[in-house]
């Protein structure tokens, strides 16, 4: 069993079914079974997600000390991961709202409080024995990528949506980053020009886009080589939100397994479209028989 140490946000999240986007305004509705709380976060989504795939997860993480902090540790707990690192030092245990649509639009609302004025102190025996580190795109984990680089350790990041390869807050994750993931979204450029031109700058060993429903795209350094993929269809859309957490945790799990880059994305576009089925960033995961029987109905 591998041991992938994960660092970054947990936060509860509260989803929300529209009708339709843009909302019009009326003062009441009742979507019955439309309004759901759970514990989500990036770190929480990806602690999840790996856990299923059989994975030894270390989750390094802040709440505040309140009710939501309390309903926090126990589904952490209840994953079967310790809480141990997770640390009891914020306002407010951070906050988030997603409204979603049929189609699988979503508006997300995220309060992260003062996570991102806070530092985490990581001692050398957080990270020595892990084989892989995730360190998520929050403040408290740019001291992490310089320990983690320093030991020589593989360092995963997603930077989620960017625009400017240049951006000053995720430059530092891009550097350090062995493997890199980032959206589509913003991205007004030609896809393979803009991955090279990160590439040339920071120097990462594969960097793969997510582009939603058109699939993902992958550079991989050592055989300079360019994969796309289109998107596999598992079932019904519910919601996609957290598709982008799943591809990610899904592509480290196999890639620490020793599984070729190609087949690491295989794997990981049919565990992030299962996930879409269901209702909620941290739900819907797959264990890896689930993924091998549908890999096996799949013709690429």
């Amino acid at each position: 069993m591998r041991k992938i140490m994960v660092s970054g946000l947990i936060n509860t999240e509260t989803t929300v079914k529209v009708k339709k986007f843009p909302i019009e305004y009326f003062p009441i509705d009742y979507p019955f079974f439309g309004v759901n709380t759970r514990v989500s976060g990036v770190a929480y989504n990806l602690a999840k997600a790996l856990k299923a795939l059989g994975d030894d997860v270390r989750l390094v993480t802040m709440t505040g000390a309140d009710f939501s902090a309390d309903y926090v540790k126990s589904k952490i707990e209840e994953i079967g991961v310790s809480t141990q690192n997770v640390k009891t030092v914020l306002k407010e245990t951070p906050n988030s709202v997603v409204l979603y649509d049929e189609e699988g639009k979503r508006q997300i609302y995220c309060d992260l409080k003062d996570i991102q004025d806070m530092a985490y102190d990581f001692e050398r025996e957080l990270y020595e024995d892990c084989d892989v580190i995730i360190a998520c795109n929050t403040n408290f984990n740019r001291s992490l990528l310089t320990k983690a680089k320093e030991a020589g350790k593989i360092i995963a990041t997603d930077v989620h949506v960017l625009d400017d390869i240049n951006d000053e807050y995720n430059k530092a994750f891009m550097e350090s980053a062995n493997i890199l993931f980032l959206s589509d979204e913003n991205i007004k450029t030609d896809y393979r020009e803009f991955l090279m031109t990160i590439e040339n700058k920071y120097k990462n060993d594969i960097i793969v886009l997510g582009m939603g429903k058109k699939g993902a795209l992958m550079y991989v350094k050592q055989e300079d080589e360019f994969y796309e993929m289109p998107a596999v269809t598992v079932g019904e859309v519910v919601n996609t939100v957290g598709a982008g957490d799943a591809l990610f945790s899904s592509f480290v799990h196999y890639y620490t397994k020793g599984f070729s880059p190609i087949e690491c994305l295989k794997k990981a576009q049919i565990f992030a479209s299962y996930k879409i089925g269901f209702d909620g960033a941290a739900v819907g995961f797959a264990d890896e028989k689930i993924i091998d029987a549908i890999e096996r109905k799949l013709i690429y």
